[in-house]
């Protein structure tokens, strides 16, 4: 692993906190980076702490959620935490729904994400406990 981002491993969970702003370059290097310890550490689950972010570009945006999408392929759910609201706003104009990928306002909220499912249900009932 290579990148500026540390990964952090929580019980069954990855923790990626981006506290920095991302250029294109070290996006592509926490995906490879997630992919990687999702691989080699055997998770169930991955939190994206974006509260660092306060703007993203279409790069980034569609990084964000080719990473939840491949986590997911390799058997991980992912919950994105710390979404302010122009960054959600960009999303949404840019056409990123983030489906599939659930959302929680702060990190204790997506680690309760986890906990109140223990990773045994679907996407849709798991964000259905979160309401």
């Amino acid at each position: 692993m290579n990148g500026s981002i540390p990964i952090l491993r929580i019980g069954e969970t990855l923790l990626a906190s981006i506290q920095i702003e991302l250029r294109d370059q070290v996006a592509h290097e926490l995906q490879e980076d997630i992919l990687l310890s999702l691989e080699q550490r055997a998770t169930r689950g991955l939190i994206l702490d974006i509260s660092g972010l306060e703007m993203v570009d279409t790069y980034v945006a569609r990084v964000l959620v080719e990473t939840a999408r491949m986590a997911k392929l390799m058997g991980a759910k992912t919950v994105l935490v710390g979404m302010r609201p122009e960054v959600a706003a960009t999303l949404v104009r840019m056409g990123y729904a983030m489906d599939g990928v659930l959302t929680a306002l702060n990190l204790d909220q997506g680690l309760a994400l986890f906990e109140r499912s223990k990773l045994l249900g679907d996407a849709h009932s798991f964000s259905e406990k979160s309401r």
